[in-house]
């Protein structure tokens, strides 16, 4: 994964409470075995309707996407997760997140910023006014910044670390490769062993 240190995008609203995953990513596309190519099925189902904002054309590049109340809430399915970055969001921002769907953000390299309903409300406006409403969210600082206004948000410490250096659980375990093969090499040989596999 990329780091995320500094990220400055347009914004896209969805003025939608309670959107769970399967209304992310409805359940007939969990079926594939990748962890990417997944933008096709993003809000699949509401996609059909010609009005909905991810159809709009001026709105094709946007990078932030402002939701609503307990947005991710329901099952925990990481593809969720996974078709909102495939489709280009480096961060959604909401009153509320589901706490799995949350987890699952920050795992897999999207940043989800809480803010209070009336900031959250007030960004949705700007950005459906603007095409060109831009958002910066600078993770260092933990701050939303948009309209000359600045908004401090917070965000677990090993989340914001992982997401600082680009690291997903996998990453974190290969740069102990070398404390791991020290240990596995001062084990009794009677110990039961795993072969090494090459990556």
């Amino acid at each position: 994964m990329e780091p995320l240190t500094l990220h400055t995008g347009r914004g896209i609203s969805l003025r939608r409470n309670d959107v769970d995953t399967d209304q992310i990513i409805p359940a007939e596309f969990c079926k594939r075995l990748t962890k990417s190519g997944f933008e096709d099925t993003l809000f699949a189902k509401w996609r059909e309707e010609p009005a909905f904002p991810l159809n709009d054309p001026l709105r094709q590049d946007a990078t932030v996407l402002v939701a609503a109340h307990n947005f991710g809430t329901g099952s925990s399915r990481e593809h969720a997760v996974w078709a909102l970055r495939d489709w280009g969001f480096s961060v959604v921002v909401a009153s509320s997140f589901g706490d799995i769907f949350r987890r699952n953000a920050f795992k897999n390299g999207l940043l989800a910023v809480q803010l209070d309903e009336e900031v959250v409300s007030g960004l949705a406006s700007a950005v459906e006014a603007d095409p060109d409403f831009e958002i910066v969210v600078d993770l260092e600082a933990c701050e939303l910044r948009a309209a000359g206004r600045g908004h401090s948000f917070e965000v677990d410490p090993r989340a914001r670390w992982l997401l600082l250096n680009g690291y997903d659980d996998i990453a974190v375990t290969l740069g102990r490769a070398e404390a791991i093969s020290a240990y596995e090499a001062s084990r009794p040989p009677w110990l039961p062993r795993t072969d090494t596999v090459a990556l």
